[in-house]
């Protein structure tokens, strides 16, 4: 069966080594994962290229999360309150559905780490995975958000999601330079972006959560380990929702400990 994560850039995701070592740990020799670089508007030629039998699902990233909705139609309640979708599970009938696995992996990794009261978040950025990480967090309990865009203007369909949220959290949204305030602190904006400012404005929050991997540490994440503050990393999250992306195309439980393994040990190749 094949497998494979889709996106554009795609030569550093890690998906293709947590999967594999998911595959070897479980005995699933037949198994195979790869990375296929896929840009802007090119997902529905893709698509139209599986052989059914062949292949049994695609995890999304950008810029394919919100793309793919006007191509598949079934989709979890996740994927339509998040108005994204980075999992495409092919059935053995060779139907497509969607799903989210950015919600629970999100809410997984801050419960791995931090067992404290989410009340209040501010989010860095206001793409397909601000909206995830942001409905997660409400998940816990997070009944204010407040979203730092870059483009406060393109953050529509982010704020969109955020307030349809069950509980009705309080969504604002503000420049990317206004205060940091909250329990939590997301960060969805490149190493780039992170400049000294940003990084002094997120020091008074008990918890950072760098959803990136890739460089690693990122300015926001080397200052979060410097004092102290508990740090919730990119790997945290690809592992959890990679784990339950694992266990729909395959149908096994996922092997957490080798797959975080596998994953810290190529980071540390790279940061060497």
């Amino acid at each position: 069966m094949r497998c494979a994560v889709l996106g554009d850039p795609i030569a550093h995701s890690l998906s293709p080594v947590l999967h594999r070592a998911a595959y070897a740990a479980l005995g699933l020799d037949g198994w195979r994962y790869d990375a296929v670089r896929v840009p802007s508007g090119g997902l529905a030629a893709f698509l139209a290229t599986l052989e059914p039998g062949e292949w049994r699902g695609l995890s999304l990233t950008m810029p394919l999360k919100r793309e793919v909705l006007a191509l598949v139609g079934p989709r979890t309640d996740a994927v339509a309150l998040a108005g994204a979708a980075n999992t495409l599970v092919v059935d053995d009938d060779g139907a497509r559905r969607l799903d989210n696995t950015d919600l629970p992996g999100a809410a997984a990794a801050v419960r791995e780490r931090h067992d404290g009261p989410v009340a209040a978040a501010t989010i860095l950025g206001a793409g397909a995975t601000a909206a995830s990480v942001g409905l997660a967090l409400a998940d816990l309990g997070a009944r204010s958000l407040r979203v730092l865009a870059r483009s406060p203007e393109r953050a529509a369909s982010t704020l969109a999601a955020l307030r349809a949220h069950p509980s009705s959290p309080e969504v604002v949204v503000a420049p990317l330079d206004a205060a940091v305030v909250g329990d939590v602190v997301v960060s969805t904006v490149p190493a780039a972006a992170q400049d000294d400012g940003l990084v002094a404005r997120c020091a008074d929050v008990p918890v950072i959560f760098e959803v990136l991997y890739d460089p690693w540490p990122t300015p926001l994440a080397a200052a979060a380990t410097a004092r102290g503050q508990v740090l919730v990393g990119g790997l945290d999250l690809l592992v959890h929702q990679a784990a339950r992306q694992l266990e729909l195309f395959t149908g096994h439980a996922a092997p957490l400990d080798a797959m975080r393994d596998a994953g810290a040990a190529v980071l540390e190749a790279r940061a060497s």
